[in-house]
């Protein structure tokens, strides 16, 4: 093997000593939102496809099941962004972060608005009927979730930091 190369575990070539120094994010952070990420995906499959689980008691899709994939929703819309956030340590997020924390939350917005149309009363079976999850409002909250995507993707700093660009100048 040549020296050269790039060792598997830490991404240093050989010989070369590993950066000192502060990381450029909190792991512990960026940990913590991948794991309410992860336990609001399970919550958002359990409200979304009960049966995967065995809980499974209706043919529809009921009041219960759109609360708790909303709640899901949310709990993975929190750990995304105290996870990507995390990302930005020590520096300014910039304008399209600022853009994107908005459209997280405007899409969940709009998801839970799309998914509870028919609790507040502007959904095609308006209480006192039995709330029932159709496919416009399942288009709605699949809007939601792609505004979501979007607001995430614009979390993510692309751009190398300072501390980043001066370490590789220092080497």
């Amino acid at each position: 093997m040549s020296e050269s190369l790039l060792t598997p575990r830490d991404g240093l070539a050989a010989g070369q000593e590993p950066p000192t120094g502060p990381l450029p994010y909190s792991r512990r952070r960026i940990r913590l939102g991948l794991s309410l990420t992860l336990i609001g995906f399970l919550i958002f499959l359990i409200g979304a496809r009960p049966s995967l689980f065995g809980l499974d008691r209706s043919p529809v899709i009921g009041f219960v099941q759109i609360a708790v994939f909303l709640i899901g929703l949310a709990i993975v819309c929190l750990g995304g962004y105290i996870a990507l956030m995390a990302l930005w340590k020590k520096r300014q997020p910039s304008i399209a972060a600022d853009i994107g924390v908005r459209l997280v939350s405007t899409g969940y917005v709009i998801a839970v608005f799309a998914g509870m149309a028919d609790v507040f009363g502007i959904g095609s079976h308006p209480l006192p009927g039995v709330p029932y999850f159709g496919p416009w409002q399942a288009r709605g909250v699949e809007i939601g979730q792609a505004i979501i995507a979007l607001g995430f993707l614009l979390l993510i700093p692309y751009g190398k930091s300072k501390e980043e660009s001066a370490h590789e100048g220092g080497a």
